[in-house]
């Protein structure tokens, strides 16, 4: 099942499985993902999407079938080469260093990228400070670049996370859950100050999201994820009313 058009993808899985043990997480998944779509992965714990996204970024081989990012076969590489090639990932949980300043953290993940500067080099070097604090402007974290990452709340180290993400210049950023655990208030600014830093660039993006609120209004794709298929993709309006999706995603429908 695909629903990218037109032109070649920038993602496409061609017929992946994953099975751990007796339990199918992924069966024959074929998708293309065009570029700069922003598709939203749906479906309950353990339906597969989690799986699906280890899989691109390389933490989880498949059993059987090829993934392609930009044209290449990234199905065997370890996950710092494809992260070379273009792949970001941001966290449920933020994976940040709690001891240090939000703007040490951005050049930390600047010398991850730039495998020339040492961390002690980049915190040195004037563009790379510029390029960080540029980043941090974007998610309008800039008031907060000398504090503790321990000292921030929640919502702000989920937006410290994936600003994170993008010192790389990615083509393609998966984002895990970005709203989980930030209250109802909060969702949707949260969300609206990081589509509006995404969009400064042509980015394609995936986001795994239980909340259809959010997946509805931010999303242009969704594929929902059922027992390691895939049951639905498309719209968000047309999506989310499949009788699969209602089934099996929202509980709107019994299982017959």
């Amino acid at each position: 099942m695909s629903g990218a058009t037109g032109g070649a993808p920038l993602l496409h899985a061609q017929g992946v499985d994953k099975r751990f043990g007796a339990v199918v997480a992924a069966a024959a998944i074929t998708i293309a993902i065009a570029p700069g779509e922003h598709v939203s992965l749906i479906g309950s714990n353990g339906a597969g999407k989690t799986t699906f996204v280890n899989m691109i970024t390389g933490y989880v081989k498949p059993d059987a079938g090829r993934i392609s990012f930009d044209g290449r076969d990234i199905t065997p590489l370890h996950p710092r080469a494809i992260t070379r090639l273009g792949v970001a990932r941001s966290f449920q949980i933020p994976q940040l260093y709690g001891d240090l300043t939000v703007l040490d953290n951005m050049l930390v993940a600047n010398a991850c990228h730039d495998q020339r500067l040492s961390f002690w080099q980049a915190a040195q070097r004037p563009e790379a400070i510029e390029r960080a604090e540029r980043l941090l402007e974007r998610f309008r974290l800039g008031e907060h670049r000398k504090r503790r990452v321990a000292e921030l709340p929640g919502g702000v180290r989920k937006l410290l996370d994936i600003a994170m993400a993008l010192t790389g210049a990615p083509k393609l950023l998966l984002l895990d859950e970005p709203t989980s655990g930030v209250s109802a208030e909060e969702k949707f600014p949260m969300m609206d100050t990081i589509m509006s830093a995404l969009g400064h660039e042509a980015m394609t993006v995936l986001f795994v999201e239980h909340d259809m609120d959010i997946v509805a209004r931010y999303a242009s794709r969704v594929v929902a994820f059922y027992a390691g298929r895939i049951v639905a993709d498309g719209t968000p309006a047309d999506a989310l009313a499949t009788d699969d999706v209602r089934r099996y995603v929202t509980g709107e429908l019994l299982a017959e």
